[in-house]
């Protein structure tokens, strides 16, 4: 054997898509990028028949979506999470929410807040964790069919995120049963979330979300108006009038929530805007963009009417779900 065969054998020191990086590639790029087998073959995604469901499924939903780019792969998370670091962040946001909890339970809080400030929260709180959980399902469903595993991460992790909400929610309800077991917390928010005004908005607005099976559609529905509606309404809205009523732990949870909010508004942005870099995207984004605002919209305006402290609160909503939208360059 020859120095030119030998050197030819020489083993790579990490994978072929990142040995050409005249760096060292990060943890990020080691674990999180090229790692999605049923990207390579656009007819038959799975290696079973090509008229198999699953590859039915994701050739019309993901290979065969409007919204197109040469390379999916190139897309890089702003804050380049992997498991680890995710876990790590959220150690600490799960050790903050675990210590308010502890706190305000300690000090009497949900004794000192008023019956009218009970039943709203009976009635626009608790239901929350209904819509919470239909996030995480969107989430979950974005995770399967990302057409990369970068933009697959952002999913992963907001998943996990929705889930943190769901519990914390839950966690809440249970509490105030036991201090105000008169007012009905855990047992009819079923209904209200079925029947009450307030939700009715944001239910038709994810039910019918939550069966747009485009992966491209879904990612928009979600991250660029569903999700910006939700924070407007439940974690500025909301948190504004629990402090209002002297609910100083909600007003806190719901920062904490915030923070969480933020980071995958920052993902989603560095998401369009790759998106837009190729033509014809932007045109069919904005058009899927106006046909859920219109939804959102009525969901916000049953929802924040349920929060007679706040007599700007639908306009406030609204605003800010339009300056989310246009930070992600979109109207």
């Amino acid at each position: 054997m020859n120095s030119e065969q030998k050197t030819s054998m020489k083993p790579l020191r990490t994978w072929s898509h990142l040995s050409n990086q005249r760096r060292k590639p990060s943890e990020y790029e080691i674990v999180t990028t090229n790692l999605h087998f049923h990207t390579n073959n656009q007819d038959a995604p799975f290696e079973v028949g090509r008229d198999a469901k699953m590859n039915v499924w994701y050739k019309k939903y993901r290979n065969e979506s409007p919204l197109k780019h040469e390379d999916w792969d190139a897309f890089r998370d702003p804050e380049q999470l992997v498991y680890r670091t995710y876990n790590i962040l959220q150690e600490g946001q799960e050790a903050y929410v675990t210590g308010l909890l502890n706190q305000f339970s300690e000090r009497g809080n949900d004794q000192m807040i008023s019956n009218e400030w009970v039943d709203t929260l009976a009635r626009v709180y608790a239901p929350a964790r209904y819509l919470y959980h239909s996030l995480q399902m969107a989430a979950a469903y974005l995770h399967q069919m990302s057409p990369s595993s970068t933009i697959t991460n952002l999913a992963t992790y907001q998943s996990g995120d929705h889930l943190r909400w769901v519990t914390h929610t839950a966690y809440r309800t249970n509490e105030l049963s036991k201090s105000w077991p008169e007012a009905g917390f855990g047992k009819h928010e079923r209904a209200c979330w079925e029947e009450g005004d307030e939700w009715q908005g944001f239910r038709e607005l994810v039910e019918k979300a939550l069966v747009t099976w485009d992966w491209a559609e879904a990612t928009v529905a979600f991250d660029v108006v569903v999700k910006p509606a939700v924070e407007a309404c439940i974690q500025r809205q909301l948190g504004e009038a629990a402090r209002i009523n002297g609910d100083t732990l909600l007003s806190l949870l719901s920062d904490a929530q915030l923070r969480d909010s933020d980071r995958h508004n920052r993902q989603t942005k560095s998401l369009v805007s790759f998106m837009l870099t190729n033509d014809g995207n932007k045109e069919i984004i904005q058009d899927w963009v106006d046909k859920w605002q219109l939804l959102a919209d009525k969901a916000m305006e049953a929802y924040c009417a349920a929060l007679t402290d706040l007599p700007d609160a639908t306009e406030d909503a609204k605003n800010y779900a339009a300056s989310i939208r246009q930070s992600f360059g979109l109207k």
